[in-house]
């Protein structure tokens, strides 16, 4: 058990002065234990991605930006991945038996119970719920637990569709008197439009020393929701805070994650072009919420951006480019290009329909042309790649140039090998580099050329296979033609 004592935080709430500011020592539980039967997955509902994220981190971040006390993530079914994800940056309580909510929070108890004034409770499957929902709901429990025996400060929310939540029964006077799940609701009760979503702040103590009393369901579940029943029927106050339907979306189906998928996009869109970023089209435009983008950087139409992907200043992607965890400099183009695990350095430019795979790196100023793909490779400054090109597992000097159709044969059916440029080398046009083979500095092949042996520095080879020419280099023209 962690004994941690939890200093109090102040919470600052956004439209509120600051002699409303309030202090409350906050701890939070997520649940995150359930199948999620109706995703029809092999894989835990709470590890489904949301814009570069599984649902489970969203809810873990979202707590972090509540309390410092590490969250308590019960855990269940997926226990093991959920587990792999987050480490130790949780604390975890697990739930052998899915019986219910209510028998999910029993298990955080032995890890809470003294820790703290109050306990939030909300769902790992809600990734669009925002920090300063939770933190206006701390601070509606603190305000109001000074003046009234307050046991439960909860949201609620009203709109169309229920989606599955139960509904809010109040009295003629408009107090909360419990909680009637959907399964439960009488057509009368289907009718009523304002929802309870699950999201709860408790009275710490209260809690603890009232989960024991919750009656098991039908089902042979304990619900949470029946915490408010026990509340109204001690006669302690139970208050409601009302949220915007986008924020407490659940994630059930797989039109669930579209939905809350689109309007996490929206978010991170705004919250680049407001950090000076242009974005011509954020309804086309994928961007993860791991991705860093510099100001003035242009993003056009139909470009994703995923993972640990960091993008400079005065860069322009796109359009329909897609970027995976990618590390692009000040300056640069992608045009139509697909990138994954490389480095552009400032002022590259590729494509348009260029590839680099993992471990590409071009330098400063490098250009490749159209359809030219690099993998594993280092393209040194100033470098100029003619479209139709492979450079694989190869090191590049600076200012070479690769003419059109030129290709690394870097792998020979067993085993991969390497291909080194020197540097002002000039490689024409469907040059063959069998590898492992030495282009020397200011080397040149001619065009068509089969190289299977090392040329030494400031030598012509041409032919197949490649030989010297016995005179000095000066003009290659007659070889090459014009098709850097």
């Amino acid at each position: 058990m962690d004994n941690t004592q939890v200093d109090p935080v102040c919470l600052s709430i956004e439209g509120m002065n600051s002699k409303d500011e309030v202090f409350v020592r906050i701890a939070t539980v997520i649940l995150a234990a359930g199948y999620g039967t109706r995703m029809k997955s092999e894989l835990p509902k709470v590890m489904h991605l949301v814009a570069g994220r599984p649902m489970v981190e969203w809810a873990v971040r979202t707590a972090e930006a509540v309390s410092p006390r590490r969250p308590v993530v019960v855990v269940g079914h997926g226990k093991e991945q959920v587990q792999q994800l987050l480490g130790d940056r949780v604390e975890y309580a697990e739930q052998t038996q899915l019986l219910g909510t209510g028998h999910a929070v029993m298990h955080a108890a032995p890890l809470l119970a003294g820790q703290a004034d109050a306990v939030i409770v909300f769902y790992a499957d809600m990734p669009l719920l925002q920090a300063a929902v939770l933190r206006q709901l701390a601070a509606r429990f603190d305000q109001e637990r000074t003046h009234h025996d307050l046991a439960i400060a909860m949201l609620t929310v009203e709109r169309e569709d229920s989606q599955g939540f139960g509904r809010i029964v109040r009295d003629e006077q408009g107090e909360i008197q419990g909680i009637v799940e959907e399964l439960d609701c009488t057509p009368a009760q289907k009718q009523i439009r304002e929802l309870n979503p699950g999201i709860y702040c408790f009275a710490a103590e209260w809690l603890w020393s009232n989960l024991a009393q919750i009656p098991v369901s039908r089902k042979g579940e304990y619900y949470l929701t029946d915490m408010v029943g026990i509340a109204v029927a001690q006669q302690r106050k139970v208050i409601t805070l009302n949220a915007a339907p986008e924020d407490v979306n659940g994630i059930n189906t797989r039109i669930h994650l579209a939905q809350a998928s689109a309007v996490l996009r929206a978010r991170i869109a705004e919250r680049h072009m407001l950090n000076g970023v242009t974005i011509v089209d954020p309804a086309t435009t994928y961007i993860d919420d791991t991705v860093q983008i510099g100001s003035d950087t242009t993003i056009l139409p139909g470009s994703l951006l995923e993972g640990q992907t960091v993008i400079g200043r005065h860069t322009t992607i796109g359009p329909y480019s897609r970027l995976t965890n990618c590390t692009i400099g000040d300056r640069c183009r992608v045009t139509y290009a697909v990138m994954e695990g490389a480095r552009l350095d400032d002022q590259a430019d590729i494509g348009p329909f260029g590839r680099l795979r993992t471990g590409a790196h071009l330098g400063e100023g490098v250009h490749m042309g159209s359809f030219g793909e690099v993998k594993n490779s280092y393209l040194g400054p100033g470098v100029k790649m003619g479209h139709f090109s492979y450079i694989g597992d190869a090191q590049v000097g600076a200012e070479a140039m690769i003419a059109a159709g030129t290709i690394t044969c870097n792998f020979d059916g067993t085993q991969k090998h390497p291909t080194i440029i020197g540097k002002a080398a000039f490689i024409g046009s469907d040059t063959l580099l069998v590898a492992p083979v030495t282009v020397g500095d200011g080397a040149k092949t001619g065009a068509g050329s089969v190289v299977t042996h090392d040329v030494p520095p400031h030598t012509l080879v041409y032919g197949t296979p490649a030989r010297p020419v016995k005179a000095p280099i000066t003009d290659v023209s007659t070889t090459e033609g014009d098709n850097a």
